[in-house]
């Protein structure tokens, strides 16, 4: 038998010293590895949920307790100014219509920089706290001592389609799970006869990367989100005229009695398992979903409070989602997306994208998006929801402080803006971290994507470093090999 030659590092363990002295190296490797375990500085195994094929949406525990049962994100597509409503830098004032130190030579996304140009809405203080939020928004300003502010985000890129792929998934690139797909993976739902997490368009149409933000990616396609509006239910759920209600109920029964047999006889089939699953959810959709968008037995004082009955129809288009989202929480959905903004119509006429003339743009979309989430998280805390359910109200970056060369608007900002949260978990009335005098970069406890998404996982009691998905050869995860929770702001 021919043997085959030996490596060089075999040759070395023939004689009984190099054999001993290797060996007794990776015998203290092993003792080192054991004692990091021991004090916990060792990365954390991966943690893959067991999900019952039959059952993907059944309820699941936390890893740890969770502050909040469900999510709300509020997704303000074409990037909102963070100068012109939550950032106030009496700097950017003072300074008015001169240079941007260095501003001369910095070019972002379309061309070169103009002038500083201070906020074009007055900034008051608002509530007890005394923060100071500008006259763009009033409504939500008033509800400031219910909000916690993050100052100090930054992005990956100054693109709209790779930053809101960023923000909703993780990655700027495309064929990443969205966040929620990620939450109902991890934990189901509490509700057995609606979609476990519900995308939400705007009236005037989808984000710029349209379904990438409820798409399940490599996940197992159960836990892709379902988008429907208050304007467009879901189709093709009304029993046809010709079938009664009797009749309709007792070829269900007849179908679940055929499903429940087959899958008798093949127990270890889980993709039959799950298709049978999938139907059974459709079913259920059928009753429950046309009722959660039903509005009729919402008080015209609820209408009121939204804007539901407000003389500009998207305001009162858009009031509407507000009202289904609540309603989708209330039943128990785990997480909802909530969209203002489109880009069928273009840049910034449908959208917070304002380069060329921001003020009047502004004035047009501010309207649309103030009192229905001023009266969304009004309700929310009206009815005792905001003390298990986490409100996240985001967008994919910032703008400049400065206007750009030739135009009365602002152009991206990747390097510092604002989000906020509110509800279960977070603090109330308080601001962490901060940009610049300007409002250009953020400067103080600057955080990233990456530290959001770690804290809004944590609030619902799962541990980003461990919530984890093989694909090819790859433990992914929604914070990819980053993020820090953001401890700070936990109540």
């Amino acid at each position: 038998m021919q043997l085959e030659p030996l490596s060089h590092a075999g040759r070395g363990l023939l004689n009984r010293r190099d054999f001993l002295r290797w060996g007794g190296t990776g015998l203290g490797g092993i003792a080192l590895a054991s004692l990091l375990a021991e004090k916990g500085l060792l990365a954390a195994p991966p943690v893959r949920p067991l999900i019952d094929p039959a059952h993907p949406y059944a309820p699941r525990q936390p890893q740890f307790d969770a502050k909040a049962k469900r999510v709300l994100m509020i997704f303000c597509s074409g990037a909102l100014s963070h100068v012109d409503t939550f950032d106030y830098k009496p700097e950017l004032v003072r300074r008015h219509d001169t240079p941007l130190p260095g501003g001369d030579q910095l070019v972002t996304f379309q061309g070169g920089q103009g002038n500083l140009i201070q906020p074009l809405w007055k900034f008051k203080p608002r509530g007890e706290s005394g923060k100071m939020v500008s006259d763009l928004l009033p409504h939500m300003a008033e509800l400031a001592d219910e909000m916690c502010f993050i100052h100090s985000m930054t992005a990956k890129s100054n693109t709209h389609g790779p930053a809101e792929n960023q923000m909703s998934t993780g990655f700027v690139l495309d064929g990443f799970p969205g966040m929620g797909c990620w939450v109902t993976y991890a934990l189901g739902s509490e509700c057995d006869d609606l979609p476990a997490f519900v995308a939400i368009p705007d009236p005037r149409g989808v984000p710029q990367v349209g379904p990438n933000h409820w798409n399940s990616a490599f996940l197992p396609a159960a836990f892709q989100g379902t988008a429907f509006n208050a304007d467009k239910p879901i189709p093709h759920l009304a029993r046809p005229a010709t079938v009664s209600a009797d009749r309709d109920a007792a070829t269900r029964d007849y179908l679940k009695l055929l499903n429940d047999e087959h899958l008798a006889e093949n127990p270890y089939d889980t993709q039959l398992a799950a298709r049978i699953a999938a139907h059974e959810m459709a079913a259920k959709m059928q009753l429950a979903a046309p009722e959660v968008a039903d509005f009729s037995r919402e008080s015209t004082m609820t209408a009121s409070l939204y804007g539901a009955d407000a003389a500009n129809p998207l305001t009162a288009r858009f009031a509407k989602n507000c009202i289904l989202a609540r309603r989708l929480l209330e039943r128990g959905v785990r997480f909802v997306q909530l969209f203002n903004g489109a880009y069928a119509m273009g840049e910034g006429v449908g959208n917070w994208d304002g380069h060329k003339t921001i003020q009047s743009q502004y004035d047009i979309h501010a309207p649309i998006l103030d009192q229905p989430v001023a009266g969304l998280l009004r309700d929310l805390k009206l009815r005792g929801l905001l003390d298990d359910t986490l409100v996240v109200f985001v967008t994919e970056f910032g703008r400049m402080p400065t206007f750009q060369k030739g135009a009365s608007g602002r152009d991206h900002n990747p390097n510092g803006f604002t989000v906020w949260l509110a509800g279960a978990g977070v603090k109330r009335a308080f601001s962490h971290g901060a940009t610049d005098e300007f409002g250009y970069k953020a400067v103080e406890k600057v955080q990233t994507i990456y530290d959001l998404h770690a804290t809004i996982l944590h609030l619902v009691g799962l541990n980003h470093e461990q919530l984890s998905f093989y694909h090819n050869g790859i433990e992914r995860r929604l914070t990819d090999v980053h993020g820090q929770v953001i401890t700070n702001v936990l109540a």
